[in-house]
């Protein structure tokens, strides 16, 4: 059975229920039909209670609410660009915003969503936790969304970092004391973590190793040249 799921995160588990198998189905066959609407919506919270995700069911709703604005929820709306930000490094919450109309962009709650949105994209995690904490009564409403920002923080810091103070970690991912030990102890269960002591910065969170964070691992372009195809410029140069 086929399943929409190719755009779950890692923080957003795949469906195995026959309501996505049947959501597929309407969307495949003719997504610009407006009694598929309603089937859509019932998606959208199925995917909030059960914590997964397809992007590209979201998308036709919003393309369909589009041809009925008068239909459009705006609860529904609110928690597909929720969902978007969860998604976060993929470009999601643009390709959804893109789709609501500007007056609807305009409302309080979507102006927050959007200023999250923003903090997010330029790594100002102390800020985009402070606006989140204000804006509880809108997070709240998606399971998961706290962790999934926090693992998102973690991969920027990754992109940056080979070594992290922990109190830069700990501002990043909104968390201190206990509950910040417990999230260390979870992570340097993997391989790739790893806790240092440093005299001046304290403790250090070694992130895992990638081409952005540690040169050794990135391929220079040179490296990348087979070397027949140098051989063939010699001629060409002498």
């Amino acid at each position: 059975m086929g399943r929409e799921m190719a755009n779950s995160t890692p923080n957003q588990k795949q469906q195995p229920s026959a309501m996505s198998y049947t959501v597929e189905q309407l969307v495949a066959v003719n997504p610009y039909n407006p009694d598929i609407l309603p089937d859509l919506e019932n998606y959208v919270n199925e995917q909030v209670s059960s914590q997964t995700y397809s992007l590209s069911a979201n998308l036709c709703l919003l393309r369909l609410y589009q041809f009925e604005p008068d239909r459009m929820s705006t609860q529904i709306v609110s928690r597909i660009l929720i969902k978007a930000l969860m998604a976060m490094p993929a470009p999601d919450f643009s390709l959804c915003l893109f789709l609501i109309p500007e007056r609807v962009q305009m409302e309080e709650e979507f102006k927050t969503l959007i200023v999250l949105s923003h903090y997010l994209e330029t790594a100002r995690f102390s800020q985009f936790w402070n606006e989140a904490a204000r804006s509880r009564h809108i997070v709240d409403a998606v399971p998961g969304f706290e962790q999934a920002v926090q693992a998102y923080a973690v991969h920027v810091l990754s992109l940056t970092f080979e070594r992290v103070p922990r109190s830069v970690l700990a501002e990043a991912i909104n968390v201190e004391g206990l509950s910040l030990d417990k999230f260390i102890d979870h992570h340097v269960s993997n391989p790739d973590w790893a806790i240092e002591k440093s005299q001046d910065k304290g403790q250090l969170i070694i992130l895992p190793r990638n081409e952005f964070n540690h040169l050794e691992l990135k391929k220079s372009t040179v490296d990348s040249v087979p070397l027949e195809h140098i051989a063939r410029i010699f001629p060409i140069l002498g």
